[in-house]
């Protein structure tokens, strides 16, 4: 495993739109492996494989009890409510802002296994 940069704001990566994942491979799984390391290493909740400039749509985020959540190919398929959170990004370090989502989300995407899962 490895510590990956993560790519900070003003990089070209992370304003494009990323690429789906065709097949859970041993290279993806070993991307997980890194992001996962390196999001903790920073102390992170969460990190999307753009952030380490690659351009695949994963995202990690730490379930706090469920442990790491992997989202490949995530979509929203409804969302509700509103609220208003501070919020920090390992790629706009230092910075935290109050930002406005959804307050319930219902996510569908494929898990490191490949399985088709839906979380809220």
């Amino acid at each position: 495993m490895a510590i990956l940069e993560i790519k900070e704001y003003g990089e070209p990566v992370l304003r494009e739109k990323a690429l789906p994942v065709e097949e859970v491979t041993s290279e993806i799984l070993n991307l997980i492996k890194d992001m996962g390391e390196t999001m903790y290493a920073d102390s992170g909740v969460g990190l999307a494989a753009p952030q380490v400039g690659v351009s695949k749509r994963i995202i990690l985020v730490d379930g706090e009890e469920d442990g790491l959540i992997v989202l490949i190919n995530p979509m929203i398929i409804q969302s509700e409510g509103e609220a208003v959170e501070e919020e920090g990004c390992l790629s706009v370090p230092g910075i935290y802002s109050k930002v406005k989502r959804s307050s319930k989300v219902t996510v569908k995407a494929l898990n490191e296994n490949g399985d088709s899962i839906e979380i809220s």
